[in-house]
């Protein structure tokens, strides 16, 4: 059995195939702390992924915090990673990203795995915490050197023909749509009753009442807020799929999915909220990819400190 949202603890470690393991715990006020947290223990197999180095582009004058990374550039590191791991050269290859507990992190990889088109990519619920809390084992150090010369035939493809820039693999259910928008198309979209432009931050900062990481507080005009927490249990593993699909349809308020655009500060969190409509069997929304980082690059750009929630 593959797994294209979630995994739990139990299932992973009854895989009969090894998995790519994707470590990806990061802390935005502090880059390096993730790679110090896996170098002292992560689950055996796993390979780190930054935040910063591998799951984004560099930041440029006119990009968000975490631009999306070249899809070639990340299918070699996925390919990388999977020679690491001995990873069986046959398709379908599962690929498991974690990061400490809430998985804001692993979604982003989670995110970039369905937009190269490798869909048997799922998120550990609960990630490293629940692993260590069910006792599972982990290992130290750096990865071993590769141990096979065949990566699997899904990441090689993709390495030698990457997806083009905004096209996503078929949704999990519902028709095809854009992986992501530009700037340019969120600003086309104010006003347009028919889409849907959901930020994942806090409410605090989306109100503009709290901004730790952006020079401009505030939120884009017509959006609502849905904290990517509001998707989680107070353990830190995701809400059952019936419950978040109740949460979800009211947001929805009678859209489809396909209409939803989600952002968040950088276009990480936003994410998090995908995996979790696409867990509920609401899958179809779009990334704003640069979100509010880039919105407030340009001064002409509106700004709302209050409004909807």
């Amino acid at each position: 059995m593959l797994f294209n949202t979630l995994i739990d603890v139990a299932a992973l470690r009854a895989l009969a195939t090894p998995p790519l393991l994707l470590d990806c715990r990061f802390d935005l006020n502090d880059p390096a702390a993730g790679r110090r947290a896996y170098l002292a223990a992560h689950i055996p197999g796993a390979h780190y992924a930054d935040l910063n180095r591998d799951l984004s582009a560099a930041v440029t004058a006119t990009s968000g915090r975490h631009p999306l990374p070249e899809p070639a550039a990340f299918a070699r590191f996925l390919a990388a990673a999977a020679e690491r791991a001995a990873a069986a050269p046959l398709a379908p290859l599962q690929v498991v990203a974690y990061d400490a507990a809430n998985s804001a992190f692993a979604a982003r990889a989670w995110w970039l795995c369905r937009w190269l088109g490798i869909t048997d990519c799922a998120v550990l619920d609960g990630g490293f915490a629940a692993w260590r809390a069910a006792g599972g084992p982990v290992e130290s150090g750096e990865p071993a050197p590769p141990r096979a010369p065949a990566v699997a035939t899904d990441i090689a493809a993709a390495s030698r023909s990457p997806a083009p820039g905004r096209t996503s693999p078929a949704p999990l259910g519902g028709a095809r749509s854009p992986a992501w928008v530009t700037t340019a198309e969120v600003m086309k979209s104010l006003g347009d009753s028919s889409r849907l432009l959901v930020d994942a931050r806090a409410p605090e900062r989306f109100s503009g009442r709290v901004e730790p990481l952006d020079p401009v507080a505030g939120h884009i005009p017509g959006a609502v807020n849905h904290p990517f927490t509001s998707n989680l249990a107070a353990d830190g593993r995701f809400l059952p799929a019936p419950e978040l699909k109740r949460l979800w349809l009211e947001r929805l308020d009678g859209r489809p999915p396909h209409d939803v655009i989600a952002m968040c500060g950088s276009g990480v969190t936003a994410c998090h909220n995908l995996l979790a409509l696409a867990h509920a069997d609401l899958d179809g929304a779009t990334l704003y990819a640069g979100s509010w980082s880039e919105w407030i690059r340009a001064p002409d750009r509106p700004v709302a400190r209050s409004g909807p929630s």
